[in-house]
């Protein structure tokens, strides 16, 4: 199973990319320098760890994703649910709402989510 929790630079770094693919690698370097005081080592080290992890390429030199930031987003949640309630969406849901109350807004677009996914 491939490793989709980023630490605090490795988020910093995929935001980057994400905000400016497709981008050169050496493009990519630079912007990492300027951004996080990067040198090119630590780049190609950071981008070879997120390309192995299937989150990235660098294709002919140039970097993009192969997962985009929403379903990178989307497979984060998701494992979340799966290790911390079994998978249960509904007991992720009953624990998010003790401390925190769902305004009538929310609770529309979640019967909404609901409708479209009744089968």
């Amino acid at each position: 199973m491939i490793d989709y929790k980023l630490g605090v630079m490795e988020s910093k770094f995929a935001e980057l990319i994400w905000n400016h693919e497709p981008i050169p690698s050496g493009d990519l370097v630079k912007l990492c320098d300027n951004e996080l005081g990067w040198k090119k080592s630590t780049t190609y080290t950071m981008l070879r760890r997120l390309c192995q992890r299937k989150i990235f390429q660098n294709k002919d030199g140039i970097v993009s994703s192969i997962l985009s930031k929403q379903a990178f987003h989307a497979l984060q949640s998701e494992m979340f649910v799966k290790e911390t309630f079994d998978g249960s969406l509904p007991k992720f849901l009953a624990a998010f709402t003790m401390r925190k109350k769902l305004s009538a807004k929310e609770i529309s677009e979640l019967q909404q989510i609901i409708n479209r996914n009744r089968r």
